[in-house]
Formats: structure tokens, C-alpha cells, sequence
């Protein structure tokens, strides 16, 4: 596609009022083109080697990048390139492949957090084995300098260890105590540097005992934590920011004859934009010329395209199949109907980042106690010794040390970490933090229909009751047509020569056989009784054939059903489609509460209402159309086939086909949830036997880390101990 100035894509910059088109012209074109597509089909490395390869091999491409965690390719590519050059190219490969915007996706940062936590871990145990190392000498004897040597030595080590490892909790305590409250990481601050703080004076005044292994050994162990609950968040991104990014960055405008390409954000109200055939809608408006069939499945669910002619609605992500279609703008940007979808799962994002976890509920209560038990001790241990500073402040920082809420970290993460893990491997992946906690609370589960349930590819049916005679000219007229059920049916048929062949948009395919009109589409355009069913329909000879056509089940999903039925929990089915084609899906499933022809919107109104009546929603979905419902719903899961702008919305990503592992993953997610409980049940419990031994003495602060790693390490078996639902 050449770039010329009546053709030429305008940058939405205020400095662009000032340069002139042709200027504009010269600027991109000195510019390479950087296009990113989304690939929500992509699977393996054998993807990566097919998209990139056929990319590369493409004249006018520099390079194919595949990311096939967020299932995109970006290209960079001569100027006078764009998506509508490359998508074929994708889908000669077997790719479907839709146009991103990247202006409206931030930049994915690298994990540096995650980075800085793990060269943090690998600081503390390295140093804590070569601390532990020169204790032994301390342990088994040594005295005097050679002791004093082998505490300085500890300390030299320690000290920067501590300063080093320990800033996620000094920052996080001190943003804490500047907001006005005691969170987790004020005990744990304290308890770091008063464990050190003694250590020196210990070492200073040639005292028996320094406690620099227990600091560093508490260090290692609450950055392991924090570790295992950065990772269970890591994967978690916005969905706003990717429904945005999927609507059509451009639009061709008709200015007279002329057609200009310019970006949505400079399309008005009023404006006439040309849709051809094979393209997304960039704007909502109503059809003025022309006539075609749309595809609404992406933001509908409707397993059918549509008849779009003169006066027919449509909007912004719909695609137009067949005919070219001059489009009045009636909403444009920000205030289409894709955007408006993109800010209905913003809100509810917002609203589910709210949920406090177990761990945040405990600590809130937690830490105030800590503080007042080692405060308490302090005071009493200077009352009992007469002001014997030394003695108090062992006591209170074993108190602190002992009492540090290092198993109360990991008894979410750890428990998280374990369950995600055993689901992982079969082929459930957990995106968010908390996800488990709110699958456990789950009472009712939402399916959306084509896509999630079934298969979402059309299946021909009686294709041998036909005629012998009429199967290769239904395969000829087939491969005429852009259609998704003359696609289905093109790929199992033979063909035979037809004359004058062309598509009518909107109606179907004609051509003459013999002299003889032939024809393939609409009941009503052929001559034919239309079905209940889903159907196309063939004109020959004078007759008329029907072809019905199916979807098949998704592997697992009676079983996902049966599972979740047996764990009590209710089963609903929502879908844009057709209500007869629901009914019959819904009979052929057993479900018998379902909601047909239900628009995004309504899709996740009745999620949420489902939510005021208090009940917990699992919604379970794979399009454009479901995003609201799964952003609303209190968990959501979605296929791996699924389009980006779904998985982003989710919560778990369903890797493989079947869905029976999500009963596997409510029942895990219900006995993880048991096990968290368990956790904070095993840290109280330490700390009833613990806490009464430092209180009077009985416990020195290397003895109240090494009690507070046991405690750690029984949270942290105690969360191995999960299985799935079915053996």
C-alpha cells in the first residue's frame, strides 16, 4: 500500500497543526513503520519460528519479534507497510492476528523488583552461611579475643547485609509510620535493627553472646517471603489498557473522492469512513452505502454474521466480512463503544483490587501486639533488674525477634506458591495475588457459550445426505466466500469449474454451472425455508439444500460441570447468541438456567447483580464481549485460545483445551484457602509456647530466630499439602 499525501496517516500531536501534509509525508516516510499485532491463537515454539519466518520473508520487513507470553508480534517494517499487509501473511501461516495500537500500550517493564528480591535472597544466605560458619567456633568454645575476633568478623559481614537486604522493609515500614500506621514491616524493621544494635554492643563491650546470625537469618528468611508473594502477583496486567489498544488506531476517511487515513482521535462526529471488507470497525456510526455481513462475535458472542446494509448500526471492533461499507461516525475515540467497554473493566478492576487478603487482615491486628508485648517486656525486665538496660533490651529484641511475623508472611504466599504450582502442571495459571483466595469463596460459576463451552469453529452436518453431484459445487461456491461457514465447508469439500463466480455482499455466492445460476447464502436469497438451526443453504438445479451446522463441546466441559455441581456450587450460561441456538445448547449441556442474546453490558450487569444478591461469581470467558463480565465477576477465568483482551481481564489462564480442571482449581483453591488458615492457626500456636520463654528470659534472640525459622519452615510444609479433585 503506497503512502502518498491523499493517503497518509496524520500523527495526533499538537505540533502537527503547524506542518504542512506533505512535509507530514516526508517525515514518516523517513521513519521506519512499527506494527504490533496481537496473536491470541499462538502456542509453542513452533508459533514463534512460523509467525517470525513468514514475517521476515515478507518484502518490506526488517524484523518479527514473537512475545509469546502476551501472545504478540512486533514488527518493524518500511514505512509504506501496515497491519492490513501483514495479517494474511498470518493467516496463510494458520495465525489470526489482530492490529494493537502501541501508543496506547505502556512499555512491559522488566521484572526489576523480582530481580532486586533475588539478589537480595542470594546476599542474605550467602552471608548467613558464612556467619553461621564462624559461630560454630563461638558455640563450641572460643573465648575472649578469639571470640571477640569472630564476632567482629560476623558483624563486619552482617552489617552491610542487613543495610543491603533489609531496604524493602525499612522503606515499606517508614512509608508506613508517615501515613500514621503499624504495618507488617514495622515489626520487622525493628526487629532487624535492634537484633543488630545489640550485636555491635555485644561485640563492643567483649560480650559472650552477638546475635548478627539471627539478623541475617531473619533477613533471609522474610525476603523469601516477600518473594514468593511478589512472584504470585507478578503476572497480573491491565485489561483497560488492552481493550484500548484493540480498537483500530486509523480510519479512512472520504473527503469527496478523496481517501484519508486519519487517526481515530481525529475522526468527528458526522465524518464518512470506509470499512473494506476484511477490516474492523474503527468507529461506531450507522451504514450509509453498501451492504455486507458483519462479524459482531467478538464484542457480541453471536455465532452468526449479520446482514449490514444502508441504515444498519455498527460498531467500533465489529468486521466487516463480504462488501465494502461506507460508515456515518456517530461516536468516534473515547467515546465508541469499545472504549466505553475498556472503562466498564477499568471500574471493576479497581473495585476487585480492593479485596484484603488474609494476611492483611491478620496484620493489621498482629502488629499493634507485637509492639505492645516487646514494649511491655522492656519496661518490666528495667522495673525487675533496676534499670539493667543491657538485659531489658536482650529480652524485649528476643520478644520482637520471636514474635516477628516472618511465618505470618509466608502463610499466604507459600500457600499460593504451592497451589499455583500443582495447577500450573495441569495447565492452570494463576495471574493475581489473590485470585485463589476469592476462587475458594465461590458459590456460582458463569459460562459463556461460543468460544468457552464450545469449540467456536462451525461443523458441517449431513454433508452425505446431499447429492453427489452438488458437493463440489457447494465446495466451489465455498471457497468463494470470506464467510465463516463457507470456510467451514470449503475446507472438507472437493470442487468443480464454475463460470462468472462473485460474491454478493451481505447475501452470499453465485456463479453458473453449465449456463446454469448456482447459488450459496441466505434461505430467503436462494429460495429456501430457512432452519431453526444454524444453516446456510444451496440453490441447484432448481432445488434447494440445506447445510446445518454445529459446535462441538470443548473437551471437558461436562465433566467441569459435573465436578462443580458435586461441590455444590451453581452453573449458569450467558451468551450473545440467538435464543433458539442457546436453548439447544443448553439442553445438549444440562443447563438449565442460560440467558441468550445478552450484550457485553448486560453481561456484566447480570455478573453484578449476581454479586449484589451476595452471591461469588466465577465467570468463565474467552471474548471481547465477556471483558466486563470478567473484570465485574469476584474471579474470572479464560482459555489460553482466548482473545488478549480476556486473558488480560482474568484472573487464571486455562493453558490446554479442557476444561475440567476448573473444578480441579475451585477444590484446590478451597483447600489452599483451609491451609492458609492452618498457617495463621500454626503461628499462633508458635507463638503461644514461644512468646511466655522470651517474656521471661528464657530465650536469647539467636534462639528466638532459630525458633521463628522453625515456624517458617512447618508453614511452608504445611502448604505442600494439597490435591487435586480428581485423582
Amino acid at each position: 500500500m503506497a503512502l502518498t499525501d491523499d493517503h497518509v496517516q496524520l500523527a495526533a500531536c499538537p505540533a502537527c497543526v503547524v506542518v504542512s501534509p506533505s512535509d507530514r509525508v516526508a517525515a514518516i516516510r523517513a521513519q521506519a513503520a512499527r506494527i504490533m499485532l496481537s496473536l491470541p491463537g499462538a502456542e509453542g515454539a513452533g508459533a514463534i519460528s512460523a509467525v517470525e519466518g513468514a514475517l521476515r520473508a515478507f518484502p518490506g520487513v526488517r524484523s518479527a519479534r514473537v512475545n509469546l507470553s502476551l501472545r504478540r508480534v512486533t514488527v518493524e517494517a518500511e514505512p509504506h507497510l501496515v497491519a492490513a499487509d501483514l495479517i494474511p501473511v498470518l493467516a496463510a501461516v494458520g495465525q489470526e492476528a489482530h492490529e494493537l495500537d502501541p501508543g496506547l500500550l505502556s512499555s512491559t517493564e522488566t521484572d526489576r523488583q523480582g530481580r532486586a528480591l533475588l539478589m537480595r535472597i542470594g546476599v542474605a544466605f550467602f552471608s548467613m552461611m558464612n556467619i553461621m560458619l564462624l559461630s560454630v567456633a563461638v558455640w563450641s568454645g572460643a573465648e575472649d579475643a578469639t571470640r571477640d575476633l569472630f564476632h567482629f568478623i560476623s558483624g563486619v559481614i552482617a552489617l552491610p547485609t542487613v543495610a543491603f537486604c533489609g531496604q524493602p522493609f525499612f522503606r515499606s515500614a517508614w512509608a508506613s509510620l508517615r501515613q500514621g500506621r503499624l504495618g507488617m514491616d514495622v515489626p520487622i524493621s525493628l526487629a532487624l535493627i535492634l537484633a543488630s544494635s545489640i550485636s555491635v554492643y555485644e561485640t563492643l563491650h567483649s560480650g559472650e553472646k552477638a546475635y548478627f546470625d539471627a539478623a541475617v537469618m531473619l533477613s533471609f528468611f522474610l525476603l523469601l517471603g516477600r518473594w514468593l508473594d511478589h512472584r504470585s502477583r507478578a503476572l497480573a496486567r491491565s485489561a483497560a489498557e488492552e481493550l484500548a489498544a484493540l480498537e483500530v488506531p486509523r480510519a479512512i476517511v472520504l473527503d469527496g473522492a478523496k481517501e484519508v487515513v486519519l487517526p481515530i482521535a481525529e475522526v468527528a462526529v458526522g465524518d464518512l469512513v470506509l470499512v473494506r471488507p476484511g477490516g474492523r470497525m474503527p468507529v461506531d456510526g450507522v451504514v450509509t452505502a453498501g451492504t455486507s455481513e458483519i462479524d459482531r462475535g467478538l464484542l457480541t458472542g453471536e455465532s452468526l454474521p449479520v446482514f449490514a446494509g444502508p441504515g444498519t448500526v455498527v460498531s467500533a471492533g465489529e468486521v466487516n466480512l463480504t462488501g465494502p461499507l461506507t460508515v456515518q461516525v456517530t461516536a468516534a475515540g473515547r467515546e465508541s463503544s469499545l472504549h466505553r467497554m475498556a472503562d466498564l473493566v477499568a471500574v471493576a478492576e479497581s473495585a476487585k483490587t480492593r479485596y484484603t487478603t488474609l494476611a492483611d487482615r491478620a496484620s493489621r491486628l498482629y502488629s499493634p501486639l507485637v509492639h505492645l508485648l516487646s514494649f511491655s517486656a522492656f519496661a518490666f525486665w528495667m522495673w525487675k533488674t533496676g534499670g539493667d538496660i543491657r538485659y531489658a533490651i536482650n529480652i524485649s529484641a528476643a520478644v520482637l525477634i520471636i514474635t516477628c511475623p516472618c511465618a505470618l508472611g509466608l502463610a499466604v504466599p507459600a500457600v499460593i506458591t504451592a497451589a499455583s504450582g500443582k495447577l500450573f502442571r495441569k495447565g492452570v495459571l494463576i495471574k493475581n495475588g489473590t485470585a485463589l483466595e476469592r476462587l475458594a469463596e465461590v458459590d456460582t460459576v458463569v459460562f459463556d457459550k461460543t468460544g468457552t463451552l464450545t469449540m467456536g469453529a462451525p461443523e458441517p452436518l449431513g454433508l452425505e445426505a446431499l447429492p453427489a453431484e452438488a458437493l463440489p459445487v457447494l465446495g466451489a461456491l465455498a471457497r468463494a466466500s470470506a464467510h465463516p461457514l463457507a470456510q467451514a465447508l470449503a475446507a472438507r469439500l472437493p470442487t468443480t469449474p464454475l463460470d462468472d463466480l462473485r460474491e454478493v455482499p451481505g447475501y452470499g455466492v453465485e456463479g453458473r454451472l453449465n449456463g446454469a445460476l448456482v447459488r450459496l447464502g441466505r434461505a430467503e436469497w436462494v429460495g429456501a425455508e430457512a432452519l431453526a438451526l444454524t444453516a446456510t443453504y444451496l440453490s441447484l438445479n432448481g432445488q434447494t439444500h440445506a447445510v446445518a451446522f454445529t459446535d462441538h463441546i470443548r473437551p471437558g466441559a461436562e465433566a467441569a460441570i459435573a465436578g462443580l455441581r458435586a461441590q455444590g456450587i451453581a452453573v449458569r450460561l450467558v451468551s450473545g447468541d440467538t435464543e433458539a441456538a442457546v436453548a439447544a445448547f443448553a439442553a445438549r449441556i444440562g443447563i438449565a438456567d442460560w440467558v441468550a442474546g445478552a450484550l457485553p453490558a448486560e453481561k456484566a450487569a447480570l455478573v453484578q447483580g449476581l454479586g449484589a444478591e451476595g452471591h461469588k461469581v466465577l465467570m468463565v470467558g474467552d471474548g471481547l464481549n465477556d471483558t466486563g463480565a470478567l473484570a465485574a465477576a469476584h474471579v474470572s477465568i479464560s482459555p489460553a485460545q482466548a482473545l488478549d483482551a480476556a486473558r488480560v481481564a482474568s484472573d487464571i489462564v486455562l493453558l490446554g483445551r479442557d476444561l475440567s480442571a476448573i473444578a480441579d482449581a475451585v477444590f484446590i483453591a478451597r483447600q489452599a484457602a483451609r491451609r492458609m488458615v492452618q498457617n495463621f492457626g500454626i503461628s499462633a500456636a508458635y507463638n503461644v509456647v514461644a512468646v511466655p520463654l522470651a517474656l521471661v528470659g528464657a530465650a536469647t534472640p539467636l534462639a528466638a530466630a532459630l525458633a521463628m525459622s522453625l515456624s517458617s519452615i512447618s508453614v511452608s510444609l504445611n502448604a505442600l499439602r494439597l490435591r487435586p479433585w480428581r485423582s
